[in-house]
């Protein structure tokens, strides 16, 4: 297949593209920088199957030949980015996600979104099944991203439904692993970087609200095989080991060696309570569940941020 990748030379599309190529297709990294980095696809410079496209995808997008498969992963993804860049946000989940459906429908592709576990809000179902609408403040400071990603969804199925374009919608619960940023903001990165660095691990709130965390090979994994299924609404994918960030803490710790204390701090605005996929569609209609479990996959991670550190990056 020839495939399009929007946002790739981030964290997750960058992973995407290194499975398509060892599966011996043909792939078009597109991304404007302003969270991913060449870093990630830095190994990838010279195969004759990988292009790098420097480009913003709320502008038109025009790729010459034919296009088999497009990937929309284009947005910033954490609070400490979209709280830095809300217009962008809001641009890339509207304009960007019309202008790569747009693509999709001139070049007859495949289209595959990236949404989020975000679209729930702070949920008021445990664990958040795909019928759930979601609890979103949407005047919020967070906002910006939830409320990006439900317009993307619903223009997604407009797409679908009224220009016939064949669609896929990925509901991408906490995901961690290699290439996540130093500063990325999230609760992983966070963690293992205090952790090393012998710093306090920062805990927001008393650390009782829940995530999940699924490592990036098995989230991979997942959304290949969703784009090479006939399902068209959405589909969680995550993993349901449920932590309080407390426990999350105190795991980190104990990988680590580290002996960083645990300090507190206020709660940010409309930050979840709970977080934990209902994966039964995935597993029915897929025949996936994560393989990963935290503790593997937190050992696989830490090498890539110590080599970091030590790169002074």
């Amino acid at each position: 297949m020839r495939i399009l990748i929007t946002g790739g030379a981030g964290f997750i599309g960058s992973h995407l593209g290194d499975r398509f190529l060892r599966e011996g297709h043909e792939v078009l990294c597109l991304d404007n920088l302003i969270t991913g980095t060449t870093d990630n696809i830095a190994h990838l410079a010279g195969s004759p199957k990988f292009s790098f496209i420097k480009h913003d995808v709320t502008n038109f997008i025009f790729v010459e030949g034919e296009l088999d498969a497009i990937l929309h992963f284009a947005s910033p993804a954490s609070p400490v980015d979209y709280l830095q860049y809300p217009i962008q946000t809001l641009k890339v989940g509207s304009l960007g996600t019309h202008k790569a459906l747009g693509l999709a429908k001139e070049k007859k592709a495949r289209f595959l979104l990236a949404s989020t576990s975000e679209v729930y809000g702070n949920p008021l179902v445990h664990p958040q099944k795909e019928d759930y609408w979601g609890n979103v403040n949407p005047i919020g400071p967070r906002g910006v991203y939830d409320e990006a990603k439900r317009f993307a969804e619903a223009m997604t199925m407009a797409y679908h439904r009224y220009h016939g374009v064949d669609t896929r919608i990925v509901r991408i619960f906490n995901t961690y692993g290699p290439r996540m940023r130093l500063n990325d903001g999230r609760v992983v990165p966070n963690f293992i970087y205090q952790a090393l660095k012998g710093e306090d691990l920062t805990i927001y709130g008393d650390g009782s609200q829940t995530r999940s965390f699924c490592y990036v090979d098995d989230l991979v994994e997942g959304i290949v095989r969703l784009l090479l299924s006939s399902e068209t609404g959405p589909v969680n994918l995550g993993n349901p080991g449920e932590y309080s960030i407390l426990q999350f803490a105190r795991e980190i710790l104990e990988i680590t060696g580290s002996r960083s204390r645990v300090v507190y701090q206020p709660l940010p605005v409309d930050d979840p309570q709970m977080r934990k996929p209902d994966i039964r569609k995935a597993r029915e209609i897929l025949g996936w569940s994560p393989k990963v479990d935290l503790r593997e996959g937190i050992r696989q991670t830490i090498p890539y941020f110590q080599r970091r550190l030590a790169e002074g990056k």
